[in-house]
């Protein structure tokens, strides 16, 4: 309020009754605010501007370019992933068809393990029976030994006299054999 009552004391006026308005400058100040303005947006334009749309420009290309690298990464990752996928399918395949040969094998080594020890048991057997028969073979012609003998023995007992030839002997052992082997499937 001081400043009024200076101004009013030194026979101006007040503000408001002036021909210049408070909210419209003069019009120097107009003309010198308009050429400020000018000057400064032409150094805008010329400096500032083209700096700033290179920055935007710049950092559109990155943004561009990083989509573009995340694009084209992610298309390598599918297709890394189709490839490993169809490599695991096919590892899969080749396991089960693996299982399968293997399986297949088994069943075969079986078989086959089946077929000779077959074979061996028929040979063992055979065997056996070979070795049966010559003992049999051994035990009658040991048994046909002493029949005969036995058999020398009791016809010299029976006839009280000493049948010692050889002769005698081979004749009275084969005829006795004869007999028994007649008189032995009769009684079976």
């Amino acid at each position: 309020m001081t400043n009024a009552s200076y101004i009013w004391a030194a026979g101006e006026g007040l503000p408001l009754e002036s021909s210049n308005s408070v909210l419209l400058p003069a019009n120097y100040d107009i003309f010198w605010s308009s050429v400020v303005l000018v000057v400064v947006g032409l150094l805008f334009w010329k400096l500032v501007l083209p700096k700033f749309q290179e920055v935007l420009t710049e950092r559109e290309d990155r943004i561009k370019g990083g989509i573009q690298r995340a694009e084209t990464a992610q298309a390598e990752a599918k297709a890394a992933l189709e490839k490993y996928n169809a490599q695991l399918a096919e590892a899969r395949a080749e396991a089960a068809e693996i299982r399968e040969e293997a399986r297949q094998r088994g069943k075969q080594i079986e078989a086959d393990m089946k077929a000779k020890a077959t074979e061996e048991s028929n040979r063992i057997i055979e065997s056996g029976e070979k070795q049966l028969a010559a003992q049999r073979e051994l035990v009658v012609a040991e048994l046909r030994r002493e029949m005969g003998q036995n058999a020398i023995n009791l016809a010299e007992r029976l006839m009280g006299e000493q049948l010692s030839e050889d002769v005698k002997r081979s004749g009275t052992i084969d005829r006795f054999l004869a007999e028994l082997d007649t008189v032995s499937p009769a009684g079976k």
